[in-house]
């Protein structure tokens, strides 16, 4: 047994025929062999230094920045939007104020899927898949790292499904955002305004620097010229959140800062009479205080409800608007430009004393019209006034007087005193989009129609007609300067604005804008014409017992008198009516303008608007004064 396996180890050994046992590698090829082991450990080497450096370079170069692009996508900064500061009359009471609304946001850096996400929510909220798309989408062309709101003003049913269906949700969050409460509905909405979502362009513009994608900014009146002071100081929540963006817990919190509070100069009361007389008319009322340019009511109808604006305002409703051919949403005080008519006489009266071209008893005979060139310039009074003076010219609004008024001046003189009683420029207000008017001159239809200007032309002007434009703002400071002495002041709706703190950032103090340079003596003529106005002329429907009114009547033309009463719509052919007021005649203390459009006679339409004005600014002061005392 052992011989046969020693044999069979024996036979083992014996070497396989055909192969032979290596011998010793030749040099050459040894060489060869040792290159290229070199190279590889080489090469290995460089590889190797490379990974060591590109590991030093995101470990110590660029270790901070990841560090933070780690956390990032843990950590979270969620916005605390402030709230908006309240405005208040100058009594106290308070017109506007702030309640929490419910907001859907998505935070578009944590959508993982645009499309499931706009399935889902239209959903939920019961919105339109295509609607939420697209606004995801666009936002995230434009900056992926934005949050977006979707859908404001929630239902506590739309909160408690959102907070339901969560885990579906990515990207979704319910906000906590301030919604602003207008306490009197459409009261003075023209004069305090409104809010809307801030626009791209205005985000673009950088006059909006403390805002975002989201914010609600005012888009007129008060809460737009002074939005600044409203908006308030940011707050922020540092939350952490998983791969999905849900919060899992707070880290820090910087509470924000409300916005200051504003005191308007406009007492509730006296914009609620403004407002009431105004109702069922299309126009406007400013009353104003002559010795100071404090706004006492600032009305333009019709109106329009601005809480439907703090609700995310229907499609149906802003469509309403935006067709009304009343057009709600302006501001007549500030943008309707409307022939003055018989208003200007007043204008003409300084100019014409001031210029020295008549006198106090200079006359003029009118016998209903005035030939000139080729036509007939009608007097309103077609049977004529007979000869007339100044102070009666005033009192029965006499055409005729004026065109003679307006030969002598010429057109350049009648714009000069114009400019001097402030038309033809903004008042300075700071509220949006005020209009200038037009104050006509050679220079100007020369620049305007590179045309001449024809001396028949004057002759409307001198009454207010032709190219002359004023707004209702303008016309109630010429009121004012006739009985507070000649002083244009700047007008402001705005009597103190008072930090959160109670610091006050602001306080009124009148601002001169310019004066008329006229003789006292020529502004009480004409004070006492435009009393004479109320007394025994045009205006008596301004008349208040026991107190002294000064004003002039206005009628501004639309059409030509062949084509009033016609066309498919003749109420829109009827004469602008027109007053303007003071009170008392010494020492006034309340101007007021009234503008009806298409209202007709000035003296029988607008005269009794002012009288209810005046009398409840009265009565309030009396009543004012007697709780004092």
């Amino acid at each position: 047994m052992k011989a046969s396996i020693f044999s069979a180890r024996q036979e083992a050994l014996k070497p396989v025929r055909g192969f032979a046992r290596p011998g010793p590698m030749p040099p050459d090829t040894y060489d060869k062999v040792r290159k290229m082991l070199l190279f590889v450990a080489l090469g290995v080497g460089i590889l190797f230094c490379f990974l060591l450096l590109r590991l030093w370079y995101l470990q110590l170069v660029k270790g901070q920045e990841f560090s933070q692009k780690s956390e990032s996508n843990r950590v979270r900064l969620r916005d605390l939007p402030p709230w908006r500061g309240m405005i208040f009359d100058r009594t106290g009471r308070v017109l506007v104020s702030n309640m929490p609304s419910y907001d859907a946001m998505v935070i578009l850096e944590d959508v993982p899927d645009a499309k499931e996400l706009a399935k889902h929510l239209g959903q939920v909220l019961k919105m339109s898949y295509l609607d939420i798309l697209t606004r995801i989408l666009t936002a995230q062309e434009d900056n992926l790292a934005r949050t977006i709101r979707i859908k404001g003003d929630l239902t506590w049913e739309e909160v408690a499904l959102l907070e339901t269906f969560k885990y579906e949700l990515p990207g979704v969050v319910i906000q906590i955002q301030p919604k602003r409460e207008y306490r009197t509905d459409s009261l003075g909405c023209h004069t305090i305004g409104y809010l809307g979502e801030i626009s791209e362009a205005q985000l673009k513009s950088g006059r909006f620097p403390n805002n975002k994608m989201g914010d609600d900014i005012g888009k007129c009146g008060v809460e737009f010229g002074y939005n600044e002071y409203l908006t308030g100081q940011r707050g922020a929540r540092q939350i952490e959140v998983d791969a999905h963006g849900r919060e899992l817990r707070l880290l820090n919190y910087t509470p924000s800062s409300p916005g200051a509070s504003i005191y308007l100069t406009i007492d509730w009361r006296l914009q609620e009479k403004a407002e009431e007389v105004l109702r069922g008319k299309v126009g406007a009322v400013v009353a104003m205080d002559p010795q100071t340019g404090k706004i006492l009511a600032m009305a333009s109808s019709p109106t329009f409800d601005q809480n439907m604006f703090a609700r995310s305002i229907s499609a149906d409703y802003w469509k309403q608007l935006i067709q009304d051919k009343d057009h709600p949403l302006e501001n007549r005080v500030l943008k309707g430009q409307y022939p003055p008519g018989s208003v200007f006489k007043i204008i003409m009266a300084v100019a014409g004393l001031e210029e020295g071209v008549i006198t106090p008893s200079t006359t003029f005979h009118c016998s209903g019209g005035m030939p000139f060139g080729n036509r007939i310039f009608n007097c309103h009074a077609r049977r004529g006034h007979g000869g007339v003076n100044l102070h009666r010219s005033l009192v029965v609004s006499c055409d005729v007087y004026y065109y003679n008024v307006g030969l002598r001046l010429g057109v350049d003189r009648i714009a000069k005193w114009s400019k001097k009683f402030g038309l033809g420029a903004t008042t300075g207000i700071t509220l949006d989009s005020e209009k200038a008017g037009i104050v006509p001159s050679s220079d100007w239809k020369k620049r305007r129609f590179n045309q001449p200007w024809f001396e028949g032309e004057t002759l409307s002007v001198a009454i207010g007609q032709g190219y002359n434009t004023a707004t209702p703002l303008q016309m109630v400071r010429v009121a004012a300067a006739i009985c507070n002495g000649g002083i244009i002041h700047v007008p402001t709706v705005v009597e103190k604005i008072v930090n959160p703190d109670g610091e006050i950032a602001y306080e009124f103090t009148p601002q001169i804008q310019s004066r008329l340079a006229a003789s006292p003596k020529n502004l009480d003529l004409v004070r006492r014409a435009c009393q004479g106005v109320v007394q025994y002329g045009t205006g008596g429907g301004a008349r208040l017992p026991n107190l002294e009114v000064g004003g002039k009547t206005g009628t501004s033309q639309v059409v030509s008198l062949e084509r009033k009463g016609k066309g498919k719509n003749p109420r829109k052919t009827e004469h602008h009516a027109w007053f303007v007021a003071f009170a008392p005649v010494e020492n006034s203390q309340i101007a007021v303008a009234v503008i009806i459009e298409h209202g007709g006679g000035g003296g029988k339409v607008a005269a009794p608007v002012a009288r209810e004005v005046m009398r409840t600014f009265f009565e309030l002061s009396r009543s004012e004064a007697a709780a004092q005392s």
